[in-house]
């Protein structure tokens, strides 16, 4: 019957024997004696003893044999006694022939019992055995460090099998030394060590390496008598490193229970190494990284050092550049021809491109290294854009452009001025670049709704459709001559450090308009 713990099929074949012979001695006995001594009470006795077979089948046929063995004795002692029948003789015959019914009846009443408390202790017995092994997996698996894991892999192990030995042994490819660990019932501690496989040992592994589920090795076993004990091996492999487990008794053969439970642990233990081979992996992984980033960083740090140094380098001579060529212009060296008056005008206007150009160098440096402005203050947004309008305003007459008057609300963010000025610079010195001579640049700072939008918009060449989603990235110019592409890159780092946003409106006909668009710090108290 499942989950009882039934006699085995030699213990059963033994009972019955038994319960047959003792009921045909008893039928014997009960041949032999006079009619008024009914021996048939003894046929009781097999019916009793079938209750150790815990069969049902065998109790019945015991007791109508029993029945049927009363009748015959019965009828021969009547004929023994002279053909007479006596009404007491009789009376006793029916008598036991009831007691057979009733031992019967509770032999099967106590098999019952019997097969609840078997399935009731099964289950008990499943119970504590799957309680212990998940209490053993939590155990195994608290811990990532491979080591750990396996040290206690093999002392749990070593309580869920009830083995005398277990060992636990891995290795990352077959050509690497084994690491084995093993536990002895009694130890305190999991021996460790890297030693190759014993021949006996390495050939029980082979046979396992065939199979899919966990080899039985018996002590009788050709093979288990050169390792000298009982065991229960597997194997499995993970990612090319092999996990060999071994569970060994000294004494008699694992069980299927046993079994059961290696297999199971073995299953719940690949996952546990799993896990800890995914953390050394994810951890190599990281400081692979990290050393990336770290060598990442120091080329950064070289390429920003680099153009630091060149940018301030750089300033100098052409501030001085600037203010030489401004004085000769406006005549303090004396009249000049017109015509050299004009490479002046022009030389004036590149020097200021590569002013700004050095300006972007070093702004985009601070932003990439995370050295931007930290300065918050309420601005006037509308003066901070008619400074960078006046900045600009040789420039665009150099340039024949007509640069508007500002069109500008009362507006006010928390800025920092001088950033919010690059980005309205940035936006009008490209709107002067991209617009012909006798075009137009507007500029204008609207308020709506809690935002603020500066605009700036011109009549110049506009932007190709292709070209527009790479618009605002590091060095994407838009058109050949037209610089770099850090002012546009610059404005966005700008926008979004003051939770703003800046994009690009195509104009009709032709033309361009850019937008920044910043939160209004509230009204003055």
């Amino acid at each position: 019957m499942a989950g009882v713990a039934s006699p085995k099929p030699k213990d059963s074949l033994v009972i019955d024997v038994y319960c047959y012979v003792l009921l045909a001695a008893a039928w014997i006995v009960d041949l032999l004696t006079p009619q008024l001594f009914v021996a048939a009470v003894l046929l009781n006795g097999p019916i009793a003893l079938s209750a150790q077979a815990l069969r049902p089948s065998l109790t019945i046929r015991l007791t109508v044999l029993a029945e049927i063995a009363n009748v015959v004795a019965g009828y021969v002692n009547g004929v023994q006694a002279g053909r007479h029948w006596d009404a007491v003789a009789i009376g006793d015959r029916i008598l036991a022939g009831a007691t057979f019914v009733l031992v019967a009846g509770l032999t099967l009443r106590a098999q019952e019992s019997a097969r609840r408390a078997g399935e009731t202790a099964e289950r008990d017995r499943q119970v504590q055995s799957e309680r212990a092994l998940r209490h053993a997996m939590e155990t195994v698996r608290a811990s990532l460090n491979m080591e750990l894991v396996l040290r206690s892999a093999v002392e749990e192990a070593l309580k869920i099998t009830r083995a005398d030995r277990v060992e636990i042994v891995t290795r990352d490819s077959a050509l690497a030394v084994p690491l084995r660990f093993e536990m002895r019932a009694g130890d305190g501690d999991a021996r460790v060590w890297r030693e190759p496989l014993s021949p006996e040992l390495g050939s029980v592994v082979e046979r396992a390496r065939g199979i899919d589920g966990v080899l039985a090795v018996n002590a009788d076993d050709p093979i288990g008598r050169m390792l000298g004990e009982s065991a229960l091996v597997t194997t499995s492999v993970d990612d090319g490193a092999e996990t060999v487990f071994v569970a060994a008794w000294k004494g008699g053969v694992p069980t299927e229970e046993q079994r059961l439970n290696v297999r199971a642990f073995v299953g719940n233990l690949e996952v546990a190494l799993q896990q800890a081979r995914t953390f050394l992996r994810l951890a190599d992984q990281a400081e692979q990284i990290a050393r990336q980033r770290n060598e990442l960083q120091g080329r950064s740090d070289v390429i920003r050092d680099i153009v630091y140094a060149l940018a301030h380098d750089l300033r100098t001579p052409i501030a001085a550049a600037d203010v030489t060529m401004t004085q000769a212009l406006a005549g303090a060296y004396g009249d000049l021809p017109e015509p050299y008056r004009e490479i002046l005008r022009t030389s004036i206007g590149s020097n200021a491109d590569l002013r700004r150009l050095v300006e972007s160098l070093l702004l985009v440096a601070r932003y990439e290294s995370g050295e931007d402005s930290h300065r918050y203050e309420r601005v006037a947004v509308a003066e901070v854009a008619q400074r960078a309008l006046a900045e600009l305003r040789p420039l665009a007459e150099l340039r024949g452009v007509e640069l508007s008057p500002l069109q500008a609300d009362d507006a006010w963010a928390i800025v920092d001025g001088d950033e919010i000025r690059r980005a309205v610079a940035n936006l009008v010195a490209n709107a002067i670049e991209a617009t012909p001579k006798g075009g137009r640049v507007d500029v204008a700072v609207k308020v709506t709704a809690g935002r603020i939008a500066v605009s700036v918009a011109d009549d110049g060449y506009g932007v190709p459709p292709e070209r527009r989603a790479a618009l605002f990235q590091r060095f994407a110019g838009f058109r050949a001559g037209a610089g770099t592409g850090l002012g546009l890159y610059i404005v966005r780092r700008i926008a979004e450090k003051y939770a703003g946003t800046v994009e690009y409106q195509p104009r009709e006909p032709r033309g361009s308009c850019f937008i920044v668009d910043l939160p209004a710090a509230p009204a003055s108290p």
